[in-house]
């Protein structure tokens, strides 16, 4: 009885921590302002690193972004890793001016890996002296045009590692997508934006990031290989003692899956990474945490705690008790209904988080008034599912999958540029802002028209996402 007491007590602590410190985090954002970093001389030289795997019909659209960025295009060089391609990723890159590297290794699979070998390329070539950072992104994104002048601001600032604000192109698709475009902006609007006021480090997204070459060369180019890569990089960044900024002004937009065996697969791998994660950093970071009295390490202990593990111990343990008579399965009820309380609770103050995001972030996201009611409602559908995604983490073999990314047509292409690039280079969609002064309006009216229409779908999209254009223009 006493070890499912002690169990019951540590859940409930941790639990309790977890999200008192959410809302802190929630109250802050509500009143924290976007930082305007002062602005910085365009000097520093920045190599984008991209991995792709079979993505010719979208990374063109990021490799435009980039090449009409208000950033010096002399002082950004992209890199490319075509990793395992079975297309012309590698041969659309090489048109657009990139520098390719292609890589065929099936028994080392996933980005971790592929960045390795990007990275190892880049520092034999000699081309690493040359570069003050490196930006991270996945091929699928599209971004702000002044995203790199907003890096670089804060890049100047003093960050030897940043994140940024994380968007997503294809948020009103469905619930599934929406729901992955919601915690993203939430992560951005609340936690980043919070943890910059209180003077404390982010983690890094999986795309979206800058580190400079102190760190680069430090680590001998990139020695993240979990699967969760990204999460790993930000621990060790943090255990040497560096801060990872906040850059809310440099956006970017990602797509997000659109089906739920493919959102599922992604998370599974998600919170095997997490368990990694836990497995391999987890003591370091809570005796660094009490060491240096590092916040920063706190709050990421928080966030790797496999309270998964810690929930499925104590069911089992409580079942086994009962089995042999040491406790009664009415004080198990008991401890039943409690969290059955709590899940009802977690699911109202889930829709509530939902709608004050979507309420506070209303011009940053893509979707109609309708829309945006309809995903509040089901955001904690998508986040409960967690629940059994987290038990399937435990026991599953979660290896690395590509994700298939939607291209649309070269006519939408093309409308989106106004006609300024050639829609021929590559198929798919692609954000940048309008110079038209009052079109948001006509182009929100739009979607919402559009939206209603099933047989306008896409339409409905692309006109959302004009929208959002010039919101954040």
């Amino acid at each position: 009885m006493g070890l499912l007491t002690f169990i019951d007590i540590l859940m409930g602590i941790i639990g309790f921590l977890g999200i008192a410190y959410q809302v802190v985090c929630i109250v802050t954002g509500f009143f924290a302002k976007t930082v305007d970093y002062p602005d910085a001389p365009a000097d520093k030289h920045y190599c984008v690193l991209i991995s792709a795997r079979n993505e010719s019909k979208v990374i063109g659209n990021l490799i435009t972004c980039i090449q009409h960025q208000t950033y010096p295009s002399e002082l950004i060089d992209i890199w490319v890793v075509a990793d395992n391609c079975d297309d012309d990723t590698a041969e659309v890159c090489r048109r657009m001016g990139c520098h390719v590297v292609e890589r065929f290794n099936k028994q080392q699979v996933g980005k971790g890996y592929a960045l390795t070998y990007l990275l190892d390329n880049i520092q034999h070539s000699g081309a690493a002296k040359e570069y003050d950072a490196y930006i991270v992104f996945d091929a699928d994104n599209l971004l702000d045009k002044h995203y790199v002048a907003e890096m670089n601001k804060a890049f100047h600032a003093g960050f030897d590692a940043l994140t940024s604000y994380r968007n997503s192109v294809n948020f009103s698709d469905n619930w599934v997508s929406s729901g992955s475009a919601l915690w993203f902006v939430r992560e951005s609007r609340f936690l980043n934006s919070s943890r910059h006021v209180f003077g404390t480090s982010c983690h890094v997204g999986g795309t979206g990031f800058l580190f400079s070459r102190k760190i680069m060369e430090r680590n001998g180019g990139w020695k993240f290989h979990l699967l969760t890569e990204d999460l790993e990089f930000t621990m060790d960044t943090i255990m040497h003692g560096d801060k990872i900024g906040y850059c809310g002004k440099a956006m970017l937009y990602d797509e997000q899956p659109v089906t739920f065996a493919q959102s599922w697969r992604q998370r599974v791998r998600w919170s095997k990474g997490f368990l990694q994660v836990f497995r391999y950093y987890g003591s370091a970071l809570i005796k660094y945490a009490i060491r240096e009295r590092d916040f920063s390490a706190v709050d990421l202990s928080l966030m790797i705690c496999p309270l998964t593990v810690l929930s499925l111990a104590r069911v089992v343990l409580g079942a086994l008790f009962v089995a042999f008579g040491f406790v009664s399965a009415a004080s198990q009820l008991g401890a039943l209904r409690f969290w059955v309380v709590t899940l009802v609770a977690s699911v109202l103050g889930l829709m509530a988080l939902a709608a004050l995001t979507s309420i506070l972030e209303r011009d940053k996201i893509g979707a109609t008034n309708r829309e945006l009611v309809a995903y509040c409602l089901s955001f904690p559908v998508y986040m409960l599912s967690y629940i059994p995604i987290s038990f399937a983490a435990i026991f599953s073999r979660s290896q690395w999958k590509p994700i298939q990314h939607q291209g649309a047509s070269q006519e939408q292409l093309h409308e989106e540029f106004d006609g300024t690039v050639n829609a021929g280079a590559v198929e798919g969609k692609v954000v940048q802002d309008s110079d038209t002064e009052g079109s948001a309006a006509e182009d929100a009216a739009a979607a919402d028209s559009a939206a209603h229409d099933s047989a306008s779908k896409e339409s409905a999209k692309a006109a959302a996402i004009a929208a959002i254009k010039e919101d954040v223009r």
